[in-house]
């Protein structure tokens, strides 16, 4: 019985050296002439200088930094010569470093998620190395005028390298999506202009990390970043995919009969007498948002004039779709593409980006194209007041 209260002393002191308020770093470097370690945070797209240490004459420092929640730092003597850890609050984070440079040869304890960090710098740095052998053996077998065979060969090595480092990105991804060094994973690069994820169907590991990540850590500045990019990478998605759609299909003018948020038919034939709006959108895309938010000051001037609105959808989810309208109280008629993955009516109208929209008058004859704001309004007062 005497040795519980020594026991619960001995656990006391280990919560109180292990604050969740902030984290520890200690960290030994070899042979250096550097004096300085510099701590920088950082800030989406910029870094902030937090902190430095001395380095003692036996190679350690140390800092301690006040911050609960996980942030991504850059811990070095250069901006050329660092690397990356994500802590948290109540980390004890242990760095060795045994290389030229701080980002050549070190090891971590202390934080999972740095250790993480550390892995895919690794991989990287190694494939890089091998692009670059395989590009010097490339221009020597071009300069020595080496059959085509050989050039072939090195073209598909320099390939398999950087499908293999993508592989392994993405189970990367996969086996840690709760954790935001998955950011990292997403926004790796071989070079200045090849992201490591590069294939356009990546896109689909970038909104899964996104809607992971948002709902784990909605305050990190980190995440809310990604959230927005993934959201205008959708835009762009969309945009080419209807764009490719477009430069194949010639534009021809249909009746489109498609079933709204209550499971009614509706044709756009049957809005005949009245002046009308047929408008293509997306939920994910914040130019369609700001459109419908626009529309729904015009329909409510127009309305009793004889005018209607009758929008087709082409997101894949219809949850997304079904929610937007309700969410936004869209007021109009809102139908959605029976196979979004093959947008029928978007490819015989021709669209090419959204939102995108074809004005009819009151004899179901186009008389504007994608007529946006005050043109829209200019257009309806015309057509609606005469």
């Amino acid at each position: 019985m005497k040795k519980l209260p020594i026991l619960l002393l001995m656990l006391l002191a280990l919560a109180a050296c292990r604050n969740e308020e902030q984290f520890k770093i200690r960290g030994t470097v070899g042979n250096t002439s550097q004096k300085v370690v510099y701590l920088n945070k950082l800030d989406v797209s910029t870094s902030i200088l937090i902190d430095s240490a001395k380095i003692r004459k036996n190679g350690k420092f140390s800092f301690r930094i006040k911050e609960s929640r996980p942030e991504f730092y850059m811990l070095g003597f250069s901006d050329s010569d660092f690397i990356t850890i994500l802590a948290k609050g109540g980390d004890i984070i242990n760095l060795e470093f045994s290389g030229e440079h701080l980002y050549s040869n070190y090891s971590v304890s202390g934080s999972d998620d740095s250790e993480k960090l550390r892995i895919l710098d690794i991989r990287l740095a190694s494939a890089k190395t091998k692009l670059d052998s395989l590009r010097n053996l490339y221009n020597i077998a071009l300069r020595e005028n080496a059959p085509d065979e050989k050039l072939s060969e090195l073209d598909a090595e320099y390939t398999d390298v950087i499908k293999e480092l993508r592989t392994k990105n993405i189970g990367f991804i996969i086996e840690n999506i709760h954790s935001l060094s998955t950011i990292k994973a997403l926004y790796q690069k071989i070079d200045e202009n090849t992201y490591v994820l590069f294939d356009p169907r990546d896109i689909q590991y970038l909104k899964i990390v996104s809607d992971t990540l948002s709902k784990y850590y909605p305050d990190s500045k980190q995440v809310q970043s990604l959230v927005q990019d993934t959201r205008n990478e959708l835009d762009r998605f969309y945009s080419r995919q209807l764009e490719s759609i477009a430069e194949n299909t010639p534009g021809i003018v249909l009746d489109p009969t498609l079933e709204d948020v209550y499971g009614q038919r509706v044709s756009l034939s049957s809005l005949k007498g009245k002046i009308v709006l047929l408008s293509f959108w997306s939920a994910r895309s914040k130019e369609c948002i700001a459109d419908n938010l626009y529309l729904k000051e015009v329909y409510k001037t127009f309305k009793e004039k004889g005018f209607e609105i009758y929008q087709i959808n082409i997101d894949q989810n219809e949850e997304d779709w079904k929610t937007a309208v309700k969410f936004d109280e869209l007021p109009w008629i809102s139908t959605r593409e029976t196979d979004p993955a093959n947008p029928r009516y978007a490819k015989l109208y021709n669209v090419r980006t959204i939102p995108a929209n074809y004005l009819y008058d009151r004899n179901g004859i186009i008389v504007a194209k994608n007529i946006f704001g005050r043109s829209l309004n200019l257009k309806l007062s015309q057509l609606l007041n005469n």
